[in-house]
């Protein structure tokens, strides 16, 4: 038997935790002398909802396998009862109107086979298909659109936003629980194989509901 160090062990000092602390400090200085260069502030300003906004956010959730319809007020409930036709038990967030819900048996448990959670929005964008719910009014918690196997969602066309640079100056408070959904949940993870369902509700249906028109 031998004593002393085994002398494969001899490189450890030089791996890792074995810089010295002048190299390290070097190294530290030049980090902190590198010229940095400031980033301007960006503001943006929503903008009105510019032509075929609704058209367009119509087109591109249909891309992600989604629902939609377009309607006006009147034609609200008819479109809402085509969507919930197959629906059990409807879960709906607190502040959505009384007549959206079209007399259907409340859902106990988000999470039983058969719920549709019903749900508005705070805004939509319509170059990326994206709905964005904050958890205000008529929207519900995280939960309540993430466990549910079907979400139907109520845009108005005054939510519409063009872009993703106006739907994020368009959020009236940024440190609210955001939601952004962009077609039914999927993923293509496992052999680049789409299933839907995954990490939230498998169906989305999506109307929008048009502004009158100006006599």
């Amino acid at each position: 038997m031998t004593s002393g160090h085994d002398p494969r062990h001899r490189g450890d000092a030089a791996r890792g935790g074995g810089m010295t602390s002048s190299a390290k400090e070097a190294i530290l200085n030049r980090v902190r002398a590198a010229a940095v260069e400031p980033v301007a502030p960006t503001s943006y300003s929503p903008a009105q909802p510019r032509p075929g906004s609704v058209e367009k956010l119509a087109e591109m959730i249909g891309d992600y396998r989604a629902r939609v319809r377009i309607c006006d007020e009147a034609g609200l409930a008819g479109v809402l009862a085509e969507f919930l036709s197959a629906t059990q038990f409807l879960a709906a967030a607190a502040g959505v109107p009384g007549e959206w819900l079209l007399n259907h048996e409340p859902a106990g448990d988000l999470d039983a086979p058969g719920v549709t959670v019903l749900t508005g929005c705070a805004l939509a964008i319509a170059e990326t298909g994206t709905l964005v719910l904050d958890a205000g009014a008529a929207q519900g918690n995280r939960a309540m659109t993430l466990l549910p196997d079907h979400h139907v969602c109520v845009v108005y066309e005054r939510q519409i936003v063009a872009d993703v640079p106006d739907g994020i100056a368009a959020i009236a408070d940024p440190t609210r629980p955001l939601t952004f959904i962009s077609g039914p949940s999927a993923t293509s993870d496992i052999e680049l194989d789409r299933v839907e369902g995954v990490h939230g509700p498998r169906k989305l249906d999506v109307v929008i509901v048009r502004s009158p028109t100006p006599p």
